[in-house]
């Protein structure tokens, strides 16, 4: 549970620099983060690979015993003692975090897929949608490839009992149209703040190659220096090949980037497993106001950790 987390101790200790800090360490995967931002804020990210490997092995009760994090680096982006953001990049996930449907999907299946006789209700295609989008797809190593209608056509199949090849492009073109998504409150204002802070921005997303025309049509692919689609790189989150592909695109090291998603699998675990800092959407993180508020200032407690450094 999230309580079980660890006992986190911060001392100075006398043989070492005055910035160092010992870190009696017992550590789940769902601290990760706090102990790579502390490594990152008050060491550089010389530890952080360490911290990640634990991660990737999901530590659950052991410990590591007194690892003793090196001096800060005076010139380290959001160091102690610099006004820089406290991350030079931000990920985002499309579907479900930066955008979300117009209209709930399984009301739109379901008026669509009337038309063909299905005679389920909204809430029965709901729990078909979950069960096949849960189940792992053996057709191809990859849901996404190029355009993805193979897979979105069984998709509409198992969630509606309706084969109809029409039916799947019916719907496979209805959410092709930027009217059927809506971009999360408050984006783009954030993301033009979080630009302005100079911080980079690139979309991570497992999505096929309608992403990019969406964006564009939506009137936010501006606000974005890379959109890095699973469908183009050939690997889908939680792969960490795709957030070091978006990493690469911006310029910066994995340990310098936060990833923000809606997925804990996927997102959480995918960005942590590849270095990167990462928030869970609708846990950590609540509203595009809060992320950007975080990117270039940091909470509480990073604020607290950048004092003690400094």
């Amino acid at each position: 549970t999230r309580k079980q987390y660890l006992d986190l101790s911060l001392q100075r200790p006398v043989n070492e620099s005055k910035h160092a800090l010992l870190i009696p360490l017992r550590a789940t995967p769902d601290v990760m983060q706090a102990l790579q931002l502390a490594a990152r804020r008050l060491a550089g990210p010389a530890i952080t690979s360490q911290l990640r490997s634990g991660a990737a092995r999901g530590l659950s009760n052991s410990s590591v015993s007194q690892q003793a994090l090196p001096a800060v680096a005076e010139d380290s982006s959001g160091g102690a003692g610099s006004d820089r953001p406290l991350h030079q990049a931000l990920l985002l996930d499309a579907a479900g975090t930066l955008l979300s449907p117009s209209e709930p999907a399984a009301e739109v299946y379901l008026r669509y897929a009337q038309a063909y006789g299905c005679s389920l209700t909204e809430h029965q295609i709901l729990r078909r949608f979950r069960r096949a989008y849960n189940t792992p797809w053996s057709r191809t190593a990859l849901r996404y490839v190029g355009d993805g209608r193979p897979f979105w056509a069984h998709i509409i199949r198992e969630s509606t009992g309706c084969g109809e090849a029409a039916l799947a492009e019916d719907l496979y073109a209805y959410f092709a149209q930027p009217a059927a998504w809506s971009v999360t409150p408050h984006a783009v204002q954030a993301l033009q703040r979080i630009r302005d802070a100079g911080v980079k921005t690139a979309v991570v997303s497992n999505f096929d190659l309608r992403l990019r025309p969406l964006l564009k049509g939506l009137g936010v692919d501006t606000l974005f220096d890379a959109v890095v689609v699973s469908a183009e790189v050939a690997a889908e989150k939680p792969n960490p090949v795709i957030f070091e592909a978006a990493c690469t695109a911006l310029g910066v090291h994995p340990c310098q980037a936060v990833h923000v998603g809606d997925d804990r699998r996927n997102d959480l675990y995918g960005a942590r497993d590849a270095g990167c800092y990462a928030w869970l959407w609708g846990l950590d993180i609540t509203s595009m106001d809060e992320v950007a508020d975080r990117v270039i200032f940091g909470s509480e407690e990073d604020q607290e950790l950048r004092a003690m450094a400094s």
